[in-house]
């Protein structure tokens, strides 16, 4: 075992949320840690591959104010890591302009002055006749959203929080997190270090940490599949003729399905579903989900016949969902000092310069930039 050390803040979890929460907390001059327990980078999460959807507009105003910081956060980091992280491409809204989703998607991004388009069902079928969706789909162009390319995203965090003198040591698992006044302690597989404050922002096994702290949160790990359809005519979809887009309400589904052009992989494009089997996060790759998989391939023959009917590519990750879908970004409510991050549902990469704000602000006792309250977990006490 290592000699203790002591630090401002340790930081559990080297995902992009724990990451981004470390970057603004050694910005703010707290000497922190991060412990990880694979070895860097590592695919057993929920922050590797190559792409995310980054949009402004959410049909939650409150996502869609923090997503107004985030994208010159985004655009920061950019310049401070010397690499490019975003690519705009537009995210386009697919659905029923008159339903609940839409409508309220166009009603948050117009009371932010988010620049957009909309399109009318005809506008759609016009502009875009790779789609075959129902004619009662219209559509909100989120201009200048895109895709965030997320292996270099994770990397740029790391490599700009080290550059401000944080430290990370990976291949080390959390085996206990001990409660205490002044500090926190966290024992790893190779020492034990003290925090005057400590971060849990450990994904999928979230729970593992919080449960012997006395929380049991409604935190579902499943696991995704992550799929590329080949298109039958090579180069026809790349980001310079089609945008990112969005079916929230993804007939046959039950479940947000979303796409990305033919960038990452050339001559595939990106189809997924927010949803999949339970899973331990240890044993990811034993569930079955051959169910969805069908119901996705149906999904793909029916509205995108410009694609193969089956994935040509195929990768895992992990989501940890929550009941609403929002996370939990708050204090435990016994000890002052541990500050939890989980639960991000799928959606909280694009988000993550502005959840690690968030996150600094509570472990630093600032009066918070966003509204709070969709994520006290308190929302889950009867």
């Amino acid at each position: 075992m290592s000699k203790m050390s002591d630090y401002d803040v340790v930081v559990v979890g080297a995902g992009v949320e724990g990451l981004a929460s470390a970057y603004h907390l050694v910005k703010a001059g707290q000497r922190t840690l991060v412990l990880e327990q694979f070895p860097l980078p590592h695919t057993r999460g929920s922050s590797h591959g190559q792409s995310r959807i980054t949009r402004y507009g959410y049909s939650d105003d409150f996502y869609t104010n923090m997503m107004l910081d985030a994208f010159p956060m985004w655009g920061c980091l950019e310049k401070e890591a010397g690499v490019q992280i975003f690519k705009e491409c537009g995210v386009l809204n697919l659905g029923n302009l008159d339903g609940d989703y839409m409508s309220s998607l166009l009603a948050s991004i117009k009371r932010h002055n988010v620049d957009h388009t909309v399109l009318q069902p005809a506008d759609v079928r016009r502009d875009y006749p790779m789609f075959t969706y129902p004619d009662n789909y219209g559509g909100v162009m989120d201009k200048n959203g895109g895709i965030l390319l997320a292996d270099r995203a994770v990397a740029a965090f790391q490599s700009v929080f080290k550059q401000y003198g944080g430290e990370i040591r990976d291949g080390e698992p959390v085996t206990a997190v001990t409660p205490g006044e002044p500090l926190v302690t966290v024992t790893t597989s190779k020492g034990s270090y003290r925090g005057k404050k400590v971060v849990l922002a450990a994904g999928p096994w979230a729970s593992k940490l919080l449960r012997p702290l006395g929380l049991d949160l409604p935190l579902r790990p499943i696991r995704i599949t992550v799929c590329y359809w080949k298109e039958k005519e090579e180069g026809s979809l790349s980001s310079e003729r089609l945008p990112c887009f969005i079916d929230e309400e993804a007939e046959g589904l039950n479940a947000c399905a979303y796409g990305l052009p033919s960038d990452e992989y050339p001559g595939y494009v990106k189809v997924c579903v927010i949803n999949g089997p339970d899973s331990d996060p240890d044993q990811r790759d034993t569930v079955d989900d051959t169910w969805l998989m069908q119901d996705l391939a149906a999904y793909v023959r029916r509205h995108l016949s410009c694609l193969h009917d089956n994935p040509g590519i195929t990768e895992a990750c992990m989501h940890t969902m929550t009941p609403d879908h929002n996370p939990v970004l708050d204090k435990h409510p016994q000890f002052n000092n541990i500050v939890i991050a989980a639960g991000f549902s799928g959606h909280g990469f694009k988000l993550a310069p502005a959840i690690g704000k968030a996150v600094s602000e509570l472990v630093l006792d600032k009066p918070p930039s966003y509204t709070m309250d969709p994520f006290v977990l308190t929302r889950f006490q009867k």
